[in-house]
């Protein structure tokens, strides 16, 4: 029979590397303060990372420079969010980092939220949430949120060829009618460029 932390561990490998989790994330497995002590172990045997009180990651490695690659700020943010129960939307500047489509590598992440306005220091970068009343509409895929968000940003006379492709090359081609479903309540121009997106590979 499985311990728990057997059961946590297998979990975060399902999951895969670069996951970030909290306690949250295993609460039908047992009670909080069992979790907890688990992931303490994990944390003390290295296979976990702390980053923040109550949040870790299963980190990348890097084969070429032999350490653990940098957390992704994306699944931090989204895990933060979940150990609060805070719905989260990312704003346009970070989307276009996490798509690739910004040069800049901004040392300030902002969410907007509907929790309190927060900010985390994490691996020298910066989180922050900004509370406001979020009207959007939630999207059941965060792919769709961010690129949603990326092309808002940007604006309709600014979506190259270039974006459209570099955008297509980030959602899987078994996840693009899910993300056309999705999004297609967005504004009009916003989803004319999801439908261009996913055109291909459908």
């Amino acid at each position: 029979m499985l311990s728990i932390e057997d059961k946590i561990f297998a979990r975060i490998k399902a999951h895969g590397r670069g996951w970030v989790m909290t306690n949250s994330d295993f609460g039908d497995l047992a009670k909080t303060a069992t979790i907890d002590w688990s992931l303490y172990r994990l944390k003390d045997k290295k296979i976990i990372r702390p980053l923040l009180r109550g949040i870790y990651d299963y980190p990348r490695f890097s084969e070429l420079l032999q350490e653990d690659m940098t957390p992704d700020m994306e699944m931090v943010a989204r895990a933060i969010a979940r150990k609060f129960q805070w719905n989260i939307l990312i704003s346009g500047n970070a989307a276009l980092n996490y798509l690739g489509l910004s040069t800049q590598i901004p040392m300030r992440l902002i969410y907007f939220s509907d929790g309190p306005n927060r900010r985390y220091e994490v691996g020298g970068r910066t989180i922050e949430f900004k509370h406001i009343s979020l009207k959007e509409a939630r999207f059941a895929n965060i792919k769709s949120e961010i690129i949603v968000q990326a092309l808002r940003e940007l604006g309709a006379e600014h979506i190259t060829t270039e974006v459209i492709n570099k955008i297509r090359d980030f959602i899987p081609a078994s996840e693009r009618n899910k993300i056309l479903k999705d999004t297609q309540f967005t504004t009009d121009w916003i989803h004319d460029k999801i439908k261009l997106i996913c055109s291909e590979g459908n």
